[in-house]
């Protein structure tokens, strides 16, 4: 993994492995806390966890679309990732990976 750690790519799938964890913590786990159990204490500080991660995965989106010449569909489709379930780990495996191979072959 710490491979990873050395290209923006590679920052960028951790970041959004992150967000979508952290989505899905806030779907599946705090949500239900709060709404079933009464206790939106969880969900506070998830929710907020996730919204610095969300800002900071969109931004680090940005800077990939710069730094690889993405296309506008491209894109759209990372930052449309980041509010869909499950959406992060689907542009990991078919935007995010792919594009780091490229950039490791090219």
């Amino acid at each position: 993994m710490t491979h990873l750690l050395k290209t923006r790519i590679g920052r960028l799938r951790i970041l959004a492995f992150a967000e979508g964890t952290s989505l899905l913590a806030i779907l599946f786990v705090t949500m239900p806390l709060k709404y079933g159990f009464d206790m939106p204490g969880p969900n506070m500080v998830v929710g907020m966890v996730h919204g610095l991660l969300f800002v900071l995965c969109c931004l680090f989106v940005v800077q990939v679309k710069i730094e690889h010449d993405w296309s506008a569909k491209t894109l759209l489709l990372a930052l449309l990732a980041s509010v869909i379930p499950f959406g992060t780990f689907w542009a990991d495996a078919k935007i995010f990976a792919a594009e780091e191979v490229q950039q490791q072959a090219g």
